[in-house]
């Protein structure tokens, strides 16, 4: 077999947290007085990390780094609140997790969400002990699609990068596995299409998990 592991983003790949997100911002805004979106909004500023988010959902003329970073703060906070309300598994992930066990990968997380975050979402709605590391964005690191934290992820499996598959369903996931050097798959559940991951380098595009058992084989 060649590929030796498989690295995960966690939002709109392994699990669908729009509508905990979209409503956590949608909540705060509601507060100030401001405009919501829709959850079809939320798909295209959500990947990027938090602040990202912040920056998008805001009105324009509101993208100060002081009022950005306020609502960044309140934003956290109430997301704390709700991370686990409407958020599940996408249909075939568990399956998919426990198929590549049995074939021998190694199993990893790779998400622009704060770091805690992503380890209580893996342990909440994933088999938490299939997967040898969960890197969520830390403190004073760059968050994707800077290759850090999957060149992190290849030096702790002792694997190298070319042996990794690397699931994303955001141009910037694909970015990542480019720079890192691994094999970018595309995936459709989430929260963009095909033409953003192609062009951002994905190398084959699937449409359910299932699929991407047999390119690990």
């Amino acid at each position: 077999m060649f590929y030796q592991a498989a690295v995960f983003d966690l939002d709109g790949t392994l699990l669908n947290t729009l509508y905990d997100l979209g409503d956590s911002m949608n909540n705060v805004f509601k507060r100030h007085g401001l405009p919501v979106h829709t959850y079809e909004e939320y798909k295209y500023m959500i990947g990027d990390g938090v602040e990202m988010l912040v920056k998008k959902a805001l009105p324009q003329t509101m993208n100060d780094q002081q009022t950005v970073n306020k609502f960044y703060k309140e934003y956290r906070e109430e997301y704390h609140q709700n991370w686990n309300n409407k958020t599940r598994p996408y249909d075939g992930i568990l399956e998919l997790l426990d198929s590549l066990c049995n074939m021998g990968l190694k199993l990893a997380v790779l998400s622009n969400k704060p770091h805690e975050a992503a380890e209580l979402c893996v342990k909440e709605f994933l088999p938490f002990d299939k997967f040898e590391i969960v890197l969520g964005h830390r403190e004073g690191t760059n968050p994707k699609p800077d290759p850090a934290g999957a060149i992190e992820i290849s030096e702790i499996l002792n694997i190298n990068s070319e042996r990794i598959l690397y699931l994303g369903d955001t141009g910037v996931d694909m970015k990542t596995a480019v720079f890192s050097g691994m094999y970018p798959v595309g995936v459709l559940w989430g929260f963009r299409e095909k033409d953003e991951l192609i062009n951002s380098g994905a190398k084959i595009v699937i449409e359910k998990p299932a699929d991407l058992l047999a390119i690990a084989g």
